[in-house]
């Protein structure tokens, strides 16, 4: 998550200047051919209007869309920070306190749940574009996806006991097995008559509301934006990209009539036309950059931090002191 004011003109450049260039290739072409006499390339711009129109409408709905995604994602890890502090409390005041080795345990369990879940978020899908040309050149000596460089099994071996660890390890869904661990523990409590039925099922109620948020979030992750939306977004934005300097070359030509700039204004298509295509492009990037929230880019939910946060605060509750760094942004950027 960017963390800044805004982004800055030079880190919106670095982030699209591959596509700005392309842009400024396509542009130059058309106006180089049509100065040189390719005259019947220039085609009506009318057409290209309506054109533009149907690609403004589709990426406009992309955005929305996207920004559902991410706005979901954010409202999700909320519902997972309150639901983990009030678990905290009922977890602590029902098995004996701070000094408790039972309560010591359920806690330790929840960070690995936390640690779990966030390492399943992080992995890569096919239609994620955390990789691609524009996201790497923007992530490179700026910030570190702290899941593609740390190791799961290093990480739970400070949560859990050795069986525990082998044991969960041995999972294909971790974080599912966690929970699981975590209702099996409360069951035996119950019936050995070290909780009530009433302290119980307010538990069982904190289990399910993480399981609850947990598939909410594997939802999202799991299911992208549909394909069929985001091809003709594409291939629409495409068409539009290649056939506007053409569709300018005749307008700009005209620009110069009767004045001094006879017969040159017809450049002026280069800066215009990769002008335009830059506005539309950028906007599909900025939905695109979004649709997947939990990928690790610089527009995503800070599931690491907020991960982090919890476990400051569930720590503290034990009245620890040797408490974990908060986790700061990285050049404005957060994960």
């Amino acid at each position: 998550m960017h963390t800044g004011k805004r982004y800055s003109p030079i880190e919106f450049f670095k982030w699209t200047k591959q596509a700005t260039f392309c842009l400024f290739i396509i542009s130059s072409i058309a106006t180089v051919l049509y100065y040189f006499g390719w005259k019947f390339l220039a085609l009506p711009w009318q057409p290209i209007a309506i054109i533009a129109t149907a690609v403004a409408f589709i990426v406009g709905f992309k955005n929305n869309a996207s920004y559902n995604r991410i706005w979901e994602a954010r409202q999700i890890y909320g519902a997972i920070i309150n639901d983990s502090r009030s678990f905290a409390y009922s977890v602590r005041d029902a098995l004996g306190g701070k000094e408790s080795d039972v309560v010591k345990k359920i806690f330790y369990r929840h960070f690995a749940w936390l640690t779990a879940l966030r390492f399943q978020l992080r992995e890569p899908r096919s239609w994620e574009n955390v990789d691609n040309d524009g996201n790497s050149n923007f992530r490179k000596g700026r910030y570190e996806i702290p899941e593609l460089n740390s190791n799961l099994s290093d990480e739970l071996k400070s949560f859990l006991s050795p069986e525990e660890h082998l044991y969960i390890l041995s999972k294909k869904n971790k974080a599912t097995q966690l929970t699981a661990l975590q209702s099996e523990d409360f069951a035996k409590l119950k019936s050995e008559g070290k909780i009530n039925d009433f302290q119980w099922t307010l538990l069982q109620q904190s289990i399910i509301k993480f399981t609850d948020n947990q598939g909410k979030a594997e939802r999202i992750k799991n299911f992208p934006y549909p394909r069929n939306f985001a091809s003709i977004t594409t291939y629409l934005l495409f068409i539009f990209v290649v056939l506007a300097p053409f569709g300018l070359l005749k307008e700009m030509d005209k620009l110069g009539d009767g004045t001094f700039l006879e017969g040159f204004t017809i450049w002026f298509n280069i800066p215009f036309s990769a002008m335009i295509n830059w506005a539309f492009h950028t906007l599909d990037t900025v939905g695109e950059s979004s649709v997947n929230p939990f990928e690790g880019s610089a527009n995503d939910i800070p599931i690491t931090q907020i991960s982090r946060t919890i476990e400051i605060d569930m720590r503290d509750m034990l009245d620890e002191k040797d408490l974990p760094a908060p986790i700061l942004p990285q050049n404005n950027i957060v994960l």
